[in-house]
């Protein structure tokens, strides 16, 4: 449970500092930048595509493969694709504004600091999953820590002296750019470059899938959600912000899985008794920043609560087909399971295009309650799981 806990605070903290600075930013220099965070959500399905295939994937091909050269291999490839393709967005950063029917003066700027901001994330992420896999969760910790409060302070900092936009965005990249360059440089030793991207997207074939879709999910789903007005964009962008932290920290859950299932050291009651745990636990943070945070804002309870039932029921079901995604991937099924999710994503994805404001929604909903059906058919007619929590093969 330790462990869990670790690898979750750290991923809470990637996406809690973001979501803090656009409430700040949205009180010190423009309102409208809190929108930002919803704007440039799609782009964060870019960022997990690339850390499954070139951190997760090269990590889990290390200890499966015995390949001393796969981590850094990965993570030197993907510093460079990565940099292509957030370069590309942030060259284009207009036409997306544009695209998501958001009005490209007021967010031209902070969609470009964020873009690249995902960027440098990414780089730092594929440190971190190296260090996970090390056994090392405390200097991870520290450094995610470190980061992101750097991140923080500057920023909040330097909107407060400078004001000028332009120069707020260049310098708090400039700063967490530096930062991340010298704990990424650290992690580097003499290696052997070689290409393993197919192993790494077989490792990872399931998540590379479901993030391909949810980035068409949500850049599509978002576009026509945002068409319905203002009410429905706060509403959209409240829950979100309140609950997107706690579905970064759930990621932990697999994360922690796969290193034990690579390892050999698997225990699924043990696994699934801790995710419930941890769900108590963000449960309990949703309710307390709907509290806190819903007087600050002009909300209609009722779509706010029609857009916050989905997340329960997503909550509630996904530590269970989490897991047993996880178990099926890495222990010979990883063909059918990827079919599998890549289907769910193709319902949610069919969804996000009906002509209603809880597209998104209704489409995330109908994913989950189907995967949590067929991974445990699937599973089941696999696999048994005796009373102190070990698989075996029917």
């Amino acid at each position: 449970m330790k462990r869990l806990l670790t690898i979750s605070f750290d991923l809470a903290i990637f996406s809690l500092v973001p979501i803090l600075s656009w409430f700040m930013l949205g009180i010190i220099v423009d309102k409208n930048l809190v929108n930002v965070f919803t704007l440039t959500y799609p782009l964060q399905f870019i960022w997990a595509l690339m850390k499954s295939i070139f951190g997760t994937g090269a990590n889990i091909s290390k200890e499966k493969d015995k390949n001393e050269n796969a981590v850094l291999s990965g993570m030197t490839l993907g510093i460079i694709i990565g940099f292509i393709i957030f370069g590309i967005f942030a060259i284009n950063v207009k036409s997306y504004i544009e695209f998501m029917n958001m009005d490209y003066e007021i967010y031209k700027e902070f969609a470009f600091y964020s873009i690249w901001q995902l960027y440098i994330q990414l780089v730092f992420s594929f440190v971190l999953e190296k260090l996970y896999y090390e056994g090392k969760e405390k200097l991870a910790n520290k450094y995610c820590i470190q980061l992101n409060l750097l991140n923080f302070i500057v920023l909040i900092l330097s909107a407060i002296i400078l004001k000028n936009k332009v120069s707020i965005v260049i310098v708090t990249l400039l700063s967490i750019f530096i930062y991340t360059l010298i704990v990424t440089i650290k992690q580097y030793r003499k290696f052997k470059f070689e290409i393993y991207i197919l192993k790494f997207i077989q490792y990872e074939s399931v998540n590379i899938a479901n993030n391909i879709l949810f980035f068409l999910i949500f850049l599509f789903g978002l576009s026509n959600a945002l068409e319905y007005g203002e009410k429905y964009i706060l509403a959209l962008n409240f829950v979100a912000l309140i609950t997107d932290t706690q579905w970064d920290s759930f990621e932990a859950i697999s994360t922690v899985a796969k290193i034990d299932i690579s390892k050999g050291t698997f225990n699924y009651k043990y696994h699934k008794k801790n995710a419930y745990k941890l769900l108590g636990i963000l449960l309990f943070t949703v309710f307390a920043m709907l509290f806190i945070s819903y007087q600050f804002y002009n909300l209609d309870l009722q779509i706010t609560l029609i857009y916050l039932s989905f997340e329960l029921i997503n909550f509630s079901i996904y530590p269970i087909y989490t897991i047993k995604t996880c178990y099926l991937q890495l222990e010979k099924v990883a063909k059918k399971v990827t079919l599998n999710k890549s289907f769910a994503g193709i319902l949610r994805m069919i969804a996000s295009f009906l002509k209603t404001p809880y597209c998104t929604g209704i489409g995330q909903v109908t994913s989950s309650i189907y995967q949590f059906i067929t991974v445990n058919k699937m599973f089941n007619r696999r696999f048994i799981i005796n009373n102190e929590g070990i698989i075996k093969n029917r």
